[in-house]
């Protein structure tokens, strides 16, 4: 009995093990989004997470929500001095989060400043 005991739990030791593992390393998709930066925020009580938003519309009527991981320092800067402004966002999404991550499944990776397409000259 013990030692069936002990391969369930190793077995379920494994699968939880692969599951994180597969979240954390695996991405669904990846991508480029333009828009204007309208929001970047440092949330949160116990997790402090970086979430944005850009808008892909006229009005706001199309938003992105995405999350900055802590690690990515550049990122957070360049983002905090293009606020405001249009730009072009790449991102990973992953198939699920972590609430020390962030609220989102789209993570950003990389940001630079883009011109808008409706400053006609």
């Amino acid at each position: 009995m013990k030692r069936f005991l002990g391969i369930i739990i190793g077995i379920a030791a494994i699968a939880l093990i692969g599951y994180f593992s597969f979240i954390y390393y695996v991405p669904y998709s990846t991508g480029i989004r333009s828009g204007e930066l309208i929001r970047l925020s440092h949330k949160g009580v116990m997790m402090k997470t970086w979430e944005g938003e850009l808008s892909q519309g006229i009005s706001g009527a199309q938003i992105f929500s995405f999350s900055v991981l802590d690690g990515d320092k550049k990122v957070i800067e360049d983002l905090k001095v293009l606020q405001g402004g249009y730009v072009k966002l790449e991102y990973v999404e992953k198939y699920k989060t972590f609430p020390w991550w962030g609220e989102t499944r789209f993570f950003v990776k990389a940001v630079e400043k883009e011109d808008s397409p409706f400053n006609v000259k």
